[in-house]
């Protein structure tokens, strides 16, 4: 299977269902399977006029979540294009060492990252087109093509060139992808049709998704998790993808657009759940029915607040706040949490409702083998898999292709995990960031972090390991970022605020972690972190930040 039989099929099986929902001109508008494909053939016949060859050029897309992103993508992929999809909110810097290292030939683009990249596209003598995506207060420059006049140019029966054209193969690579860079440099992943063709169905039996279901897009499209999600699935089993105005509306949006299914990394999750919390607190009958068992009546509430057909909050991104994915649950709102990476399209283990265990990411996808190397003494090693979606590579990188792969053929996670005797997965951490002691013990920041993230003081947490000259091993060391307004009840002056700080998240780690465990030092930082486009923090940037 590819992306474009995904598409035609669900075209010719449902030509008059809504594949997606958006609001544009003051109002809430729905376009149909077949009015997506009419778009879709009339831009691929425009694109084709352009001189872009497939198997020979890529082709990037810098966009925010909407409508045009799909059909921008259905119309480059399905005629065998690659797409390089790339963050809207990268710095022009980033997005130009993509561009080179990618060899894109053409770039479609919102005006406002178009301006923004206008100096670095010209150092690019390889990338000859720029088409602009929306409405800017400027006119078209020169060279720069208008996104809608493409279309409105297009040939009309573009259908014929479509229905001839044998669409791309199952080892074409549909996306080049480039990592966040939590541990290191941007690597391009080549993911093939196959690849998200594989991981698309495994997703869709392992939650029984259908044509019925209805996806919000709060994730960025760029990133696999979002695309194979919201994108994918819907268009594999016949769904709709419905797009959120901003964040800002996501609560009065879900009441319009009814989704069925919401995609979220913790952070989202975090920030709905403290919402319902606060309004538990506030309401003594709630307090009461949540003492009593009977959360699953507030659930129903909020559901039915939500638009009333949600029925997966599905997790995943990064790990999930066990108290969180906890208290969702006993409020009847259904919740599950997985496991995957870009190299694997992304899935790679996913929990069905009957045998979710909070703490843990479900088995690895049936399409996919697996194997736990370097275990420790607790069990806790490296996870390795081989499957169809797992990548073809990085691109133009053959080293680091190598050196992701072992001679069976199985890519290393680099992610540490334990396995139940059943195959059920826990994630202990990256290995890349693993703190070793001098007593030679293996303690996993990301333990660290979630456990000091609950203080309502703390907003952001990043556990790592320094070194003393001298000393062998490292040491576990802490920064923490403040909640600066919950933090204003520690203390008049700002150092003493600080001082208290410390002292409730040294009190948090002493009561639940292993001594060896516990920071020896702890560092108060009030910048925010760098972040990487999955709202991770960018790890690598703070290597050795706290030796002495």
């Amino acid at each position: 299977m590819t992306i474009r039989d995904f598409f035609d099929n669900s075209v010719a099986r449902f030509p008059r269902r809504p594949v997606q929902v958006f609001f544009r001109d003051g109002a809430w508008r729905t376009r149909t399977y077949d009015e997506l494909r009419a778009r879709v053939v009339r831009l691929s016949w425009a694109v084709r006029r352009m001189g872009v060859v497939p198997g020979r050029h890529n082709v990037a897309l810098i966009l925010e979540n909407c409508p045009e992103w799909q059909e921008i993508y259905l119309a480059l992929a399905c005629i065998g294009l690659t797409v390089v999809p790339i963050d809207p909110k990268l710095r022009p810097r980033e997005v130009s060492f993509i561009l080179g290292d990618s060899h894109s030939a053409a770039i479609f683009g919102g005006a406002r990252q178009l301006a923004a990249l206008d100096q670095v596209l010209a150092d690019l003598p390889e990338l000859t087109t720029r088409i602009r995506v929306g409405v800017a207060e400027k006119p078209v420059g020169a060279g720069v093509l208008n996104y809608e006049d493409l279309i409105a140019d297009a040939d009309q029966d573009g259908s014929a060139a479509w229905d001839a054209e044998p669409g791309p193969e199952e080892d074409t690579i549909a996306s080049l992808i480039y990592t966040s860079g939590t541990t290191g440099a941007p690597k391009g992943v080549m993911l093939s049709h196959g690849n998200f063709a594989a991981d698309a169905e495994a997703a869709a039996d392992a939650v029984q998704f259908n044509e019925n279901d209805n996806y919000l897009a709060v994730l960025p499209f760029f990133h696999t998790y979002s695309f194979t999600g919201n994108f994918l699935l819907p268009l594999c089993r016949g769904g709709c993808t419905s797009f959120i105005r901003s964040i800002k509306t996501i609560g009065e949006d879900m009441k319009a657009l009814r989704p069925t299914v919401l995609l979220a990394v913790p952070l989202l999750v975090e920030k709905i759940y403290s919402k319902v919390e606060k309004g538990i607190r506030r309401n003594p009958l709630a307090r009461l029915l949540l003492a009593i068992g009977l959360g699953g009546l507030i659930g129903r509430r909020v559901i039915a607040s939500l638009g009333g057909r949600l029925r997966l909050v599905a997790i995943g991104g990064a790990p999930g706040d066990r108290h969180v994915i906890a208290g969702l649950l006993r409020l009847g709102i259904p919740t599950l949490e997985g496991y995957g990476l870009t190299e694997c399209g992304p899935l790679v283990a996913y929990p069905t409702f009957d045998t979710f265990r909070i703490g843990t990411v479900g088995k690895v996808l049936p399409c996919m083998d697996y194997k736990v190397v370097e275990a420790d003494e607790t069990g806790a090693g490296e996870l390795c898999v081989r499957g169809p979606n797992v990548m073809r590579g990085y691109y133009n990188n053959p080293e680091a292709t190598k050196a992701a792969f072992d001679g069976d053929g199985y890519l290393h996670t680099g992610d540490v995990v334990r396995a139940d005797a059943d195959g059920t997965l826990t994630i202990c951490g990256r290995r890349k960031a693993l703190i070793v002691n001098r007593e030679g013990k293996n303690i996993y920041p990301e333990e660290i972090e979630q456990l000091v993230c609950r203080s309502p003081y703390v907003a952001e947490a990043l556990s790592l390991g320094y070194k003393v000259e001298g000393d062998t091993g490292e040491r576990v060391g802490l920064v923490v970022q403040p909640d600066d307004d919950a933090c204003k009840r520690l203390g008049a002056t700002p150092e003493a605020r600080d001082r208290a700080l410390v002292a409730d998240v040294e009190r948090r780690c002493r009561d639940g972690l292993a001594d060896y465990k516990v920071p020896r030092k702890i560092v108060v930082r009030h910048e925010p972190f760098e972040l990487t486009s999955t709202m991770k923090v960018r790890r690598v940037a703070y290597v050795g930040a706290l030796d002495e």
